[in-house]
């Protein structure tokens, strides 16, 4: 009977720390474990009435991301989309990007560069310039 209860004492106390023990040691889940990166998302506002720079500027911006980043704009890490502000469909991104008019915005999580000054100064006459600027920022967000 001693032993039983002695038995029955060694097992009570020892049980609390096997599920402790086994607690503390569960593994990570994946999802946990890694970090989330957000996309860097390249948005150009435009109206439907566009000069040449307009125009220049959501040309040189595509040229520009497909040449920096190929692999990161296919798999979707950088997204480039050109809105029309006359079309209804383009009001909720332009409200969400808080753009007021032809822009061109750099968006990732909370961070948001305007580029419009720099694009409309160098997109037709120093397109490597704001080639430089679009990485120069981008960079900074990835």
């Amino acid at each position: 009977m001693k032993k039983l209860l002695l038995l029955l004492l060694v097992s009570l106390l020892t049980a609390p720390v096997v599920v402790v023990d086994a607690q503390t040691t569960a593994p990570v889940p994946k999802a946990a474990a890694q970090k989330t990166v957000k996309p860097v998302e390249v948005y150009y506002f435009h109206y439907t009435r566009r000069c040449a720079t307009c125009q220049a500027v959501e040309i040189e911006t595509q040229k520009a991301i497909a040449a920096l980043y190929p692999a990161q704009f296919k798999a979707g890490k950088i997204i480039f989309k050109s809105l029309n502000l006359d079309n209804a469909t383009s009001k909720p991104f332009a409200d969400k990007c808080k753009a007021e008019g032809q822009s061109l915005l750099i968006i990732s999580g909370n961070k948001r560069i305007d580029l419009t000054d720099q694009a409309f100064m160098y997109a037709n006459s120093k397109p490597e310039k704001l080639k430089a600027e679009i990485k120069n920022v981008i960079d900074k967000m990835m």
